[in-house]
């Protein structure tokens, strides 16, 4: 199979070259970072029509497939134009759970109306390892549960991340972020993905974050959000869509044998 290697902030992702045939089965060992390509998750692309529609189909690392990936969604629309499968800037792109539109912007990055965020479960509370948590919940088209804290860094977040995600109150898991106010403008977070684990960026958690944030009396309606692998700029004005903006690369191509 040929593929391609991309990273949105270091949440990098597997594409198959157009043509290419995937069995959802071999998804893990794909993803696996020692014995396949090694990735976050695969991504399918299908062209709809029109040079702008296309469908995205995601899988996380362990096989399972997600609604909605916001870092995946900046990755398409470069993959899109690399490989000539599409006309223009702006692309409509069909997901479980609605239509995303990424524009590639001059600059190199790609910006995304990420739709608007959705009620979830309001805000509980969870537990993990003796402790009690307050959280915000958010629907980005995938569900995400954001807990604030002081200090972000200190989280022993490979300990807490599997508990949170599996609470008996998500029956279809949850992504987990651990969010920090730094100042205006400007907040930190770190995510426990559903179905991967740590991951150096989320684009959906990113949204949800800062949705959470308002919701929790934050002041602006625009932030830098401070991920482990880099910075993504997220914008959202009360009622209507959340947009995210940031970069996107191709890493390398390759080919791995069938039946690996």
């Amino acid at each position: 199979m040929k593929f391609s290697k991309w990273s949105g902030l270091g949440n990098d992702f597997i594409f198959p070259e157009p043509g290419e045939r995937v069995d959802p089965l071999a998804i893990p060992r794909l993803c696996d970072r020692r014995f396949g390509i090694g990735g976050d998750g695969v991504i399918l692309i299908r062209p709809l029509g029109g040079g702008t529609q296309f469908e995205m189909r995601i899988y996380n690392s362990d096989g399972s497939e997600a609604a909605m990936c916001g870092n995946a969604t900046r990755c398409a629309a470069k993959y899109i134009v690399s490989r000539g499968l599409g006309d223009g800037k702006i692309f409509h792109l069909h997901t479980r759970s609605g239509v995303v539109a990424p524009e590639l912007l001059d600059d190199g990055r790609v910006r995304v109306d990420m739709g608007v965020p959705r009620e979830f479960l309001g805000e509980i509370g969870l537990t993990a390892d003796g402790r009690t948590f307050r959280a915000v919940t958010v629907s980005m088209g995938n569900p995400h549960a954001v807990i604030f804290t002081d200090d972000v860094d200190a989280v022993p977040l490979e300990k807490w991340g599997p508990t949170l995600e599996h609470d008996a109150q998500f029956p279809d898991r949850c992504n987990i972020e651990f969010a920090q106010i730094l100042a205006p403008g400007r907040i930190r977070m770190r995510v426990w993905e559903r179905g991967c684990g740590i991951t150096l960026a989320c684009g959906t958690g990113s949204c949800a974050t800062l949705v959470a944030a308002q919701k929790r009396n934050f002041r602006g309606e625009a932030a830098d959000l401070e991920l482990d692998g880099g910075v993504l700029h997220i914008e959202h004005h009360a009622g209507r869509p959340v947009f995210m903006t940031g970069p996107a690369q191709e890493i390398f191509t390759g080919v791995i044998a069938n039946g690996f």
